[in-house]
């Protein structure tokens, strides 16, 4: 009794309902510049994103005809039968000299216990009553990638929190996009990592697996933050599980030589946009292997362990870590750059 009490205490200090949920995590599968959800067939593309998933994933994926789940040899995600494919842009350290160098990123803690990450991003599937999961081909986009204005972001889906710690346990603060959490991206003196929130709308319109904006055919619902979603509007009536990715990023390196700061106070830290917080943005393309989502969901599967109920396994981190491709746009994204990679191939400093 204590046991169940204390776990429903600790997810609600996170933010979710007080009720199973999938947390796990996902380690890189390659940063690269393209994107076959805004611009596919490109390579090059206006900016950088770091991707994880089935390792399928490539500069042009149709609707109709790419299968995540055949095509796909190995995943980069915890549980072996998700080969679907999450991203999101790259966090970049600017200096005052005008280079630039990629952030790194490091699992998440909590009070559902550490994720290993390399690198990467954890995902949540969220409950909130029956839910529908994804179908086949589904995708869909949260956030935008040219949005320079915080006031147009709504902080309770997309948010940032300033860590004063090198560690993330004990967990700090209250639920996620909440109390002190920020559109814009923190750079405060005692930032030793920052968490980035994105969460996804929750209600389907039954029809179509996407649509021009990549929007239009998913809505919030009435509730807002990391509960599960609210009531969905008449015209989207079919509830969807909801998606939240979080990213740590581990930006300690960077305080040690303030000497590499910018002279006018401006912040250093810039999505790989080269624009701040409220060009925050997430992708998602769904490739769960038949029904085990829809299973997951319906078993009450909880975190990042076996769920025999719905057929999905963990996999060890040394299994998903391992899974990686090559960049389809190869150009340099660690080390110093002289540029933001936002035209030409990226060069070193």
């Amino acid at each position: 009794m204590q046991w169940t009490s204390l776990a429903a205490v600790a997810l609600l200090a996170h933010g979710a309902a007080a009720q199973n949920m999938l947390r796990f995590a996902c380690s890189q599968l390659v940063v690269d510049r393209v994107d076959p959800l805004v611009n596919p067939g490109i390579k090059y593309t206006p900016h950088l994103h770091q991707i994880v998933g089935g390792n399928s994933f490539n500069v042009s994926m149709d609707i109709n005809s790419h299968d995540l789940v055949s095509k796909s040899s190995c995943t980069s995600c915890s549980f072996k039968e998700d080969f679907s494919n999450y991203w999101t842009a790259v966090m970049f350290f600017k200096a005052r000299n005008g280079t630039y160098k990629r952030v790194p990123q490091v699992g998440n803690g909590g009070p559902q216990g550490k994720l290993e990450n390399k690198g990467g991003l954890d995902v949540y599937y969220i409950p909130n009553g029956k839910v529908t999961a994804f179908k086949k081909g589904f995708r869909m986009l949260a956030g935008a990638a040219d949005n320079t204005v915080d006031s147009k972001v709504t902080k309770a889906n997309i948010c940032h929190r300033c860590w004063t710690s090198k560690t993330d346990t004990p967990f700090v603060g209250g639920a996620p996009c909440s109390g002190s959490d920020t559109v814009g991206i923190p750079f405060a003196n005692n930032c030793q990592m920052i968490r980035q929130t994105i969460i996804f709308p929750t209600c389907w319109d039954g029809v179509n697996l996407d649509s021009p904006d990549h929007k239009s055919h998913v809505a919030y619902g009435s509730g807002s933050g990391a509960n599960g979603g609210g009531t969905c509007p008449s015209k989207f009536p079919v509830k969807l599980p909801q998606i939240m990715y979080e990213v740590m990023w581990d930006v300690s390196s960077f305080l040690a030589d303030k000497s590499a700061w910018p002279t006018d106070g401006s912040n250093p830290f810039v999505y790989s946009m080269n624009l701040g917080g409220s060009a925050a943005h997430g992708d998602y393309v769904f490739g769960w292997k038949a029904d085990t989502l829809q299973k997951a969901m319906d078993n009450n599967c909880n975190l990042n362990v076996d769920c025999p109920k719905a057929g999905i396994t963990a996999q060890k981190a040394a299994q998903y870590n391992a899974c990686t491709i090559n960049q389809q746009a190869p150009e340099p994204v660690d080390g110093w750059l002289a540029a933001m990679p936002t035209g030409e191939m990226a060069i070193k400093a």
